[in-house]
């Protein structure tokens, strides 16, 4: 007697439910701005706060984008993180206070010159210190978490005071190159200039970071490396010197989003990096530890969140970004788009 062949089952066969599942944490995003369309009054109000909360989730993204890569990839606790993004906040700011001929006049092009140039810089800084925080005190300490929060909080200590010494302990205020001062009028609402730019430099870096890590040769070996770093060295690749770039690369997207957020905040200061460090881990864990795309997505729903409740109810927006991380993690407790490793 022969038998009929069983075969997997088919997207035919499944439900609705089961087609949607894996698509549904990006659906979370448009979910919300279609809230916040019905429960805001005026719809120019509403594309205000959309835009202000896709501008805010960018930065954040840019930030947490590189916590999410040492964190879920290297399995490395960083507290440190917090002292890359004050630095380059500086670096940065000092950048652009030294070109203030090119900052103060009206040409799109050499203001985003000055920025581009004050960017470069505080990635290089960061990045430099990056390599030594992870030569110095992390390498010491990799698979023991309790010793890594401990050397991490300590470097970041240090790296604060280090800041109070090279620029005092001051507040730094810093004002937007000229021609991303103010905002322009679409629909009704009004859109600031440098929150618009920061949309588009948030989404070209989610861009490229999913760029490299799913089609070049590099974030095979990264993603290689974490399910199976015995089978990559034994390749022929030097796994470590791969994670101290993947640490290198964490520490300049620190850097970079620190600019932006300074100018952002346009306001700096020694703690400034320790303060979003909150913002940054619930991203990184809503999102799913290593994931570029969880933490995107997980980024925008934060800043869209925060944006609605603070015009909804201020009281609210207190406790918005805790309350919205155990809904998700209660719905998947491994984070929105999780990365899974082999077993």
């Amino acid at each position: 007697m022969t038998h009929a062949p069983t075969h997997a089952p088919t997207m035919a066969k499944l439900t609705l439910a089961e087609r949607l599942r894996p698509w549904m944490p990006v659906l979370l995003v448009p979910a919300l701005m279609v809230f916040g369309f019905l429960t805001i009054d005026s719809s120019s109000s509403w594309l205000t706060l959309t835009v202000s909360g896709l501008a805010m989730g960018m930065m954040i993204f840019v930030i947490a984008s590189g916590m999410t890569l040492v964190f879920g990839l290297m399995d490395v606790i960083n507290f440190g993180h917090g002292a890359f993004i004050s630095f380059g906040a500086f670096v940065g700011t000092s950048v652009l206070l030294a070109l203030g001929a090119m900052t103060g006049v009206p040409s799109l092009m050499l203001n985003l010159l000055a920025i581009a140039g004050a960017v470069l810089a505080a990635m290089v800084v960061t990045g430099g210190m990056g390599w030594a925080f992870e030569r110095v005190i992390v390498r010491p300490v990799y698979g023991s978490h309790l010793k890594q929060i401990l050397v991490t909080m300590g470097g970041l200590i240090v790296a604060e005071q280090l800041i109070y010494v090279i620029w005092g302990g001051h507040e730094i205020v810093i004002t937007r190159p000229e021609t991303l001062k103010g905002a322009i009028t679409f629909a009704g609402a009004a859109l600031e200039k440098y929150r618009l730019l920061a949309v588009v430099v948030g989404l070209a870096v989610f861009l490229a970071l999913r760029t490299v890590m799913r089609r070049t040769k590099v974030g095979l070996i990264v993603r290689a490396g974490v399910e199976n770093p015995e089978m990559v060295q034994a390749l022929g690749y030097n796994i470590t010197r791969v994670f101290v770039g993947v640490f290198i690369a964490g520490s300049a997207l620190a850097g970079l989003g620190g600019v932006m957020w300074a100018l952002y905040q346009e306001i700096i200061t020694a703690h400034m990096g320790n303060e979003i460090m909150i913002l940054v881990f619930i991203v990184v864990i809503i999102g799913g530890l290593g994931s570029v795309e969880g933490c995107f997505i997980g980024a925008l729903t934060v800043g869209l969140v925060q944006n609605y409740a603070a015009f909804l109810e201020p009281k609210l927006a207190l406790i918005s970004n805790i309350a919205l991380m155990v809904a998700i993690l209660m719905w998947r407790p491994m984070g929105m788009v999780p990365v899974v490793k082999a077993k």
